[in-house]
């Protein structure tokens, strides 16, 4: 008895279907690692919270202000908890999450294209929490005490050995700060993630170096436009003081001309290498070849 034709395995899909078995193992190993993660971040929440509030807290006192956060909603402080264990989830997950990534595009990739790409993967992380450094120690401490330059009034705590205000002179209405916890958490997370995804602009334009999409000399010649790029940037994510903006800016200008050397260094091994195998070609030896080419084509009769 011979099989039909539709009996046959299609052996076109033996190999989608391991990458999909695959691909749901690194999934599932995943989210065990974030679950894990979150699970362990709320019972900590606290401490966390308490970190995060560190700069506000820090800018309150050199204002004699108790440091306080207020709770808008009954259920507000439940959700800061669970944002704070999501939050606090994914960083703790991450290298675990960047691993399983590994594991199922590397077995795709050649030797040299693993060489090349590891380096990569592991920077990205590393550059991720230096700009979320950068952001909690430098940026918003200078923020905060930016925003918090707009209270007036009576309200405000007197320092200690300073006089009080002359009610003739004093600001009719009071401004005091009495922030919501979830606004604040928000604001926080916000500018984190901006200052680590901005600091990724080394490990992207070395990447696509490294893939032949962009050269040093593209990226120098369009240097003004980069600049004109940063200092929006700059505006968009920093309050507007012309202070941490033009901290953002020293931040991450150094960053493109970083990416420009890294670039140059590769375009450099890269040309060696093709130099020793005989594959490089200067211009100046094209034009010489072409006008003996067109000379040897003219004299064919």
């Amino acid at each position: 008895m011979t099989a039909k034709p539709d009996d046959h395995i299609d052996d076109k899909t033996a190999p989608l279907m391991e990458h999909l078995i695959e691909l749901r193992t690194r999934i599932i190993w995943s989210l065990v690692a974030f679950i894990v993660a979150v699970c362990v971040c709320f019972t900590v929440w606290n401490p966390i919270f308490n970190f995060l509030t560190g700069p506000v807290c820090d800018a309150l006192a050199e204002r004699s202000q108790d440091c306080g956060l207020v709770l808008i909603k009954l259920q507000e402080g439940f959700f800061v908890a669970i944002n704070i264990s999501f939050f606090g989830g994914f960083v703790m997950a991450f290298p675990i999450i960047a691993y399983q990534l590994w594991r199922f595009v590397a077995p795709g990739l050649y030797r040299t294209e693993k060489a090349a790409f590891l380096p990569f993967l592991l920077a990205s992380p590393i550059m991720f929490f230096l700009g979320a450094a950068f952001s909690s120690y430098v940026v918003l401490p200078i923020a905060f005490d930016f925003f918090l330059g707009f209270q007036q009034g009576a309200l405000l705590p007197v320092p200690e050995g300073a006089s009080p205000p002359d009610p003739a002179t004093a600001p009719p209405a009071g401004i005091l700060f009495q922030g919501s916890v979830q606004e604040y958490l928000g604001l926080t997370m916000k500018f984190v993630i901006a200052f680590g995804v901005c600091f990724q602009l080394p490990v992207l334009l070395t990447l696509m170096g490294k893939a032949g999409l962009v050269t040093a000399a593209g990226l120098e010649s369009v240097r003004k436009y980069a600049i004109v790029v940063i200092l929006i940037v700059a505006a968009v994510v920093t309050p507007p003081d012309l202070v941490s903006q033009l901290i953002l800016f020293a931040a991450i200008y150094p960053l493109y001309e970083v990416s420009i050397f890294l670039i140059k260094r590769i375009e450099k091994k890269r040309e060696a290498e093709l130099r020793a195998e005989g594959l490089w070609f200067d211009d100046e030896d094209e034009a010489k070849d072409q006008p003996a080419a067109a000379a040897g084509s003219d004299a064919k009769p």
